[in-house]
């Protein structure tokens, strides 16, 4: 019998990597195992081995919690907003760094504020 967590895992799998638009075989390329080993994992009806699954979170572009409990906002980031940083210069990416410290003094005095303290 099929376990749910790796249907819905193998789910996850899919649905990223049509996102990426890669297809089922170059993925099973990728990862060096075969299209029918990739389908099965795809489905639930295989787990993958430690090294299939970094492999995939590497390739997909994903966390581990993504593809385990399904969390799309690892560190409360959505995952859109990552991997838009990838594209960025290292000089913007630092720009943006700042601007989050900007954005978490603001909310932090007006929790303070909020809240009395």
């Amino acid at each position: 019998m099929l376990n749910q967590h790796y249907i819905d895992m193998g789910y996850r799998i899919k649905l990223r990597r049509k996102e990426l638009k890669i297809k089922q075989i170059e993925l099973a390329e990728l990862l060096d195992i075969s299209t029918n080993h990739m389908s099965s994992i795809e489905t639930g009806k295989q787990k993958p081995s430690m090294d299939i699954f970094i492999n995939l979170c590497d390739v997909l572009k994903v966390t581990p919690d993504y593809l385990l409990m399904g969390s799309m906002h690892p560190s409360n980031v959505p995952l859109n907003i990552l991997e838009k940083l990838y594209l960025c210069n290292q000089a913007d990416v630092k720009l943006a760094e700042s601007f989050i410290e900007l954005l978490v003094d603001r909310n932090k005095t007006k929790w303070n504020n909020d809240n009395f303290i």
